[in-house]
């Protein structure tokens, strides 16, 4: 008898990088494929995207990718992965204008095919059967889906808040999720991001006002700067500053991105003459202009960022200008957005910053714990399997979830990789396949692994030593050198006698090799390499990198 399978190849314990896997007999279905950005250890990587072995091995049985909607954590990894694996993809009309602008960046829209979805479409894939209701979030068209199979309904909830008042109109189905945990579910798989936050998550339509009211105080050009991707945000910039009689302006690739998307398919309104391009912001009073950017979770080379250290070349912040961040920091990136705010402070702006309450500019697109549990409530889950979060948050969320009867032992707190198997109506955790991390730089995907990493760090940390020597070919003496250069180690003009010593130490080295009769040039490497570091930590407490290079004549 065949069984559901569900795993998670990212998502779990991370914030970033979702992707889910649920098989029923020869097919699987793939939810979301998502990326996730690096911090600060992870040097020089660009992205970080699931490790796709397990569906690579198993490519012929994949029937669909299907998007619950257009963040980075659920769509950036999607190039990378139609590279290795073409599978229709099936999302909502908002969501594949996201997806079909980084396919066109990496060449792929010819080869991929694209399906359109509505929350009322209904798709058959071998045994399993596919549905859909409404969800609210802060991007427009997101939906929950629901897997229909033999073995019961599983449900997936995609990002999703309950907003009775959503800015763009687009309102959760509650009455459809009620009568899906009418049907019966056997296993509900929902997002657990702020499962901590006690209460129900603020409506978007609060921001409005708060915007109006900033913008009506605002002196001199107001910056603002959110998620590229909140279109529902940015209909609420366009409207306040329609209603103080402000021209505004897009910086930064993303935005001018997705607002050219947005309108083009109807999601975002704005009236003619408003919109100003880059260079012609100085052409206007200060008080009659709007700059929208990108750069609110503190990205380096992101339009705020350039701004507050005045590297913009079409806009300056001047003392008096009003900047708004409205969008809370993701967990890892608060430090990057407190050193721009500090810029931001020094440039003589007033600035507008935090989430919730203590400012009104913006409000998390994800569910409070009241939302979760309604969620969980209108389901009725015999299993539930938290996901979309680091483990305090899935402890959390199981917690909620045995508050409004879910059963104890009928949680599945998983890792990335672990596989829970439903056969007969249960559910056991039993096995695990592969799944990490794989790391992409610059035009390469997976080639930089733990080594590549450790060799980064140590040239960050402790700089390097390059030692040139050449010997000659027949007896094996130094004919030239030893030459010692070093990078981000020692300056060597201040450091000639440490410079000296490891030179010695080299000839030393190599005649010791020589009079026992040892010519083979690794063993000569390792031993300059191993004479070298001791002394170098013995005299600096540094283990700077050692390269020799002998040259043979």
């Amino acid at each position: 008898m065949n069984k559901v399978s569900f795993l998670a190849l990212g998502g779990i314990n991370e914030i970033g990088k979702n992707m889910y896997v649920i098989e029923y007999g020869d097919d699987i279905l793939v939810i979301d494929c998502g990326g996730k950005f690096p911090d600060e250890s992870l040097l020089g990587i660009d992205l970080i995207i699931p490790d796709v072995t397990y569906l690579e091995e198993n490519q012929d049985r994949i029937r669909a990718l299907i998007v619950t909607h257009g963040h980075e954590d659920h769509i950036g990894g999607i190039p990378f992965f139609l590279k290795k694996i073409n599978v229709p993809i099936y999302a909502t009309r908002f969501t594949l204008g996201l997806i079909e602008l980084k396919l066109e960046e990496h060449r792929l829209t010819r080869d991929t095919e694209l399906v359109t979805i509505t929350s009322d479409s209904i798709l058959e894939f071998g045994e399993i059967g596919v549905s859909f209701f409404k969800v609210s979030h802060s991007i427009p068209d997101c939906l929950g889906i629901v897997i229909h199979t033999p073995e019961g309904n599983v449900v997936h909830t995609g990002d999703f808040k309950f907003d009775l008042t959503p800015a763009n109109g687009q309102y959760c189905d509650i009455h459809k999720m009620a009568e899906i945990g009418r049907q019966g579910v056997i296993a509900l798989i929902s997002e657990s991001t702020n499962a901590e936050r006690k209460g129900v998550s603020p409506s978007e339509s609060m921001v409005a006002e708060h915007l109006v009211e900033a913008f009506r105080k605002a002196e001199g050009k107001i910056i603002l700067s959110t998620f590229a991707s909140n279109v529902n945000r940015v209909q609420q910039v366009v409207e306040a500053a329609m209603k103080t009689n402000r021209k505004l302006s897009l910086l930064g690739r993303s935005m001018v991105n997705v607002v050219d998307v947005a309108l083009e398919r109807g999601y975002l309104n704005v009236p003619d003459g408003m919109l100003i391009s880059a260079h012609e912001i100085e052409q206007f009073p200060p008080d009659k202009v709007v700059i929208l950017c990108t750069g609110s979770q503190g990205e380096p080379n992101a339009a705020l960022a350039r701004l507050s250290t005045g590297n913009y070349r079409d806009a300056t912040i001047y003392p008096g200008d009003t900047v708004i961040l409205a969008a809370s920091p993701i967990p890892g990136n608060e430090k990057g957005v407190s050193r721009i705010i500090d810029n931001l402070f020094q440039l003589g702006a007033k600035v507008i910053y935090g989430s919730g309450s203590s400012t009104g500019m913006h409000v998390s697109g994800h569910g409070y714990q009241e939302d979760l549990k309604l969620m969980l409530t209108l389901m009725k889950p015999t299993y539930f399997i938290p996901i979309h979060g680091e483990y305090r948050m899935l402890h959390h969320h199981r917690q909620l979830a045995e508050s409004v009867g879910v059963e104890k032992g009928n949680t599945f707190i998983i890792k990335n990789g672990d596989v829970v198997d439903i056969e007969d109506s249960v559910a056991r955790q039993t096995r695990s396949i592969p799944a990490g991390d794989t790391y992409v730089d610059g035009i390469s995907v997976g080639d930089v692994g733990e080594i590549v990493l450790r060799d980064r760090k140590q040239l960050a940390e402790d700089g390097m030593l390059v030692i040139v020597l050449t010997i000659s070919k027949g007896d094996r003496k130094i004919i030239q050198g030893p030459d010692t250069i070093t990078r981000g180690f020692v300056y060597v003009k201040e450091s000639e006698n440490l410079i000296r010593e490891i030179n010695r130490l080299v000839k030393k080295t190599i005649l010791e090799l020589e009079a026992d009769n040892i010519r083979q040039w690794n063993v000569m490497k390792q031993n300059i390499k191993k004479s070298v570091g001791q002394y170098l930590f013995r005299q600096t407490k540094r283990k700077p990198m050692i390269l020799p290079i002998i040259l043979e004549i």
